[in-house]
């Protein structure tokens, strides 16, 4: 796009939108997809935030001028009109991506079910949809029908392109009759945005160049997202329906049975004594898995032997941790298979549960098995230890409304789907904390089901002391991740 001077450029020169920003509800919802079709990606902002993410982007656009835009940003962007299925089906062949986004797209479409019904067939198994809709229940319109105006602007919610119009339940109800099923809707603020007029209204006068993006790299616009977004977000999230501008709905295809590909992961240090042996148990009961170890040791030959039986062994030397490792093995594991089992490799959790977990998460769309060890107090525990797991587990239950009593078992089944529909940050100790509540206050359904708890092989490299530390800043962390709920938490 060539920028002309705003205040002396014809009208059919100007862009349709002078101020164009990255959507930062949706942006804060991709997690760490492997690909992402964006539909209707303008100018490529959005799409450009999935790309940093790792993934690979491709959009969907028919305007010229932000085709060329978004070519610069993004891998690959090609030209489909979405109300086509021809169309689509000339353009995308029978691929299939992670993520589709579309935000602010439908309300431009005359059938957005239908839409999003075409777009479907596109998605991967376990694949999610982000979707950005005007809320035109917002103050700005309520008091403008008040007073007896409704009337089209270029652009905002009454943006005179607009064709279909969404409050934010009859948004989730559209998304939900295409078929998909909806886990969380957040969104973005109408406060300081009802003023956006009389922003555009500046730039003209001062006459600043044609760059839609020019208002979002500005210093103003930076102080405003770090210093003022926030209290903007804490009143939209109490009264959505009259404070949101947009409603961003994360939904997906629902779960059906089908058989998965397997990955059993564990992270081992110094377990020459029993990796082998580990290995040998789950080749008995998933013949078929792949076998994922991060190793953080060079002491032993615990890698070495674990290669040498055909698992992948993925090195963190110098050690991080167990956070950083665990991160590597989630997404190392959701990029190869469908589904992941960890477990400890020191025998203290069975590997005869993997076949149960693998049947909740193949047959009955359970998208998380944690394996709980306090449901009563195991022999092979210490009695501190008991108490301290059954305390974490209490306060999780008071904080965030997840009636778990163990957030920290070593042993847990994941659909890989759902992992990478979060970016978890690894770093410190007691990832688990986040790789369980968040799942369960973002609306995936979690089961915690009862194992025995054994006595280990070697010694225990648990670190009590910073454990427990990065455990309450964990759960001090998830409180605004997802709503405090526990209705999808099933316990057997």
């Amino acid at each position: 796009m060539t920028t002309t001077d705003a205040s002396h450029a014809p009208p059919s020169a100007r862009p349709k939108y002078l101020v164009e920003e990255q959507n930062r509800a949706l942006c804060s919802l991709f997690g760490r997809p492997r690909t992402v079709l964006d539909v209707g990606c303008g100018i490529g902002l959005n799409g450009a935030a999935a790309k940093r993410t790792g993934a690979r982007v491709t959009g969907i656009e028919i305007v010229p001028a932000s085709i060329e835009r978004a070519k610069k940003v993004l891998d690959e962007v090609v030209v489909a009109d979405i109300e086509r299925e021809a169309s689509l089906r000339a353009a995308l062949g029978d691929r299939k991506f992670d993520l589709l986004l579309l935000a602010d797209v439908l309300e431009h479409t005359t059938d957005p079910r239908a839409v999003l019904e075409r777009l479907a067939p596109y998605l991967e198994e376990d694949g999610q949809v982000l979707i950005s809709l005007p809320n035109v229940a917002a103050w700005p319109v309520r008091f403008g029908l008040l007073a007896g105006n409704f009337e089209y602007t270029s652009s905002g919610i009454l943006d005179d392109t607009h064709l279909r119009f969404f409050t934010r339940e009859s948004a989730i109800a559209m998304v939900e009759s295409a078929g998909l099923e909806v886990l969380r809707v957040e969104q973005n603020p109408m406060l300081v945005r009802g003023a956006k007029g009389l922003i555009e209204k500046a730039l003209l006068l001062r006459g600043d160049a044609v760059d839609p993006t020019a208002l979002g790299s500005s210093l103003p616009y930076k102080a405003y997202q770090a210093f003022v977004r926030p209290a903007e977000d804490l009143l939209a999230n109490r009264a959505p329906g009259l404070f949101a501008f947009q409603n961003v709905i994360l939904a997906r295809k629902p779960p059906r049975r089908r058989p998965m590909s397997l990955t059993v992961g564990m992270l081992t240090m110094d377990e020459e004594e029993s990796v082998a042996a580990m290995i040998g148990e789950i080749r008995k009961v998933a013949p078929d898995a792949k076998i994922l170890c991060v190793d953080s040791s060079t002491k032993d030959r615990t890698a070495e032997i674990a290669q040498s039986l055909g698992a992948r062994v993925l090195r963190q030397v110098p050690p991080r941790g167990h956070g950083p490792a665990m991160e590597l093995l989630m997404y190392t594991a959701a990029q190869q298979s469908e589904m992941l089992i960890y477990l400890d490799c020191d025998f203290t959790y069975p590997a005869d549960n993997i076949p149960a977990i693998r049947r909740m998460i193949e047959q009955e769309g359970v998208d998380l098995v944690n394996c709980a060890r306090t449901r009563t107090k195991p022999e092979a525990m210490p009695l501190p230890n008991f108490l301290a797991n059954r305390g974490f587990a209490a306060m999780a239950h008071a904080l965030h409304g997840v009636p778990t009593c163990d957030v920290h078992s070593g042993m847990r089944g994941y659909r890989s789907g759902m992992i990478r529909a979060f970016d978890f940050d690894g770093e410190g100790d007691a990832l688990p904390i986040d790789t369980l509540l968040y799942p369960a206050k973002c609306g995936y359904h979690v089961v915690e089901t009862a194992i025995p708890y054994n006595e280990r092989v070697g010694t225990s490299k648990l670190r009590k002391l910073a454990g427990t530390v990065w455990t309450m800043i964990r759960l001090g962390r998830a409180l605004p991740v997802g709503q405090r709920r526990g209705e999808r938490f099933e316990v057997r």
